[in-house]
């Protein structure tokens, strides 16, 4: 991502139970393409772990441990692209399958980033 200052985060948390053949791996690689398509896009970040471990409060699973916690934050230029995106028809319907299939749990946030910066290297 190029160093777009003042743009937007968002912030998608997510706890779920993976099932063999469920089609979300397919789905998530689906709006990942198609959020890059999106005008006001600005790149993406996204990590997921397994639950054990973690310094999360998590929810208690009856099925046992084969939870998974993910975080992906979403740049974009502007709150009105944030608002394109989550009206767009493709991603309701994944939201919506989402909210019915996959998540046991999820939150979503947005924020105004007023500055970024990186490094390029370890120092020891």
């Amino acid at each position: 991502m190029e160093n777009h200052v003042q743009h937007f985060a968002v912030i998608f948390t997510s706890k779920r139970r993976p099932q063999e053949g469920d089609g979300y791996p397919e789905m998530a690689a689906k709006m990942d393409a198609l959020a890059r398509e999106q005008p006001g896009f600005l790149g993406v970040d996204s990590v997921s772990s397994p639950v054990e471990g973690t310094v999360f409060p998590l929810p208690t699973s009856s099925a046992g441990t084969d939870l998974r916690s993910a975080i992906t934050v979403s740049y974009w230029q502007d709150e009105e692209s944030i608002r394109v995106w989550k009206r767009n028809l493709e991603h309701l319907l994944a939201q919506k399958r989402g909210k019915e299939k996959w998540y046991l749990h999820y939150e979503v946030r947005v924020a105004k980033v007023e500055r970024m910066y990186s490094g390029d290297g370890i120092s020891e």
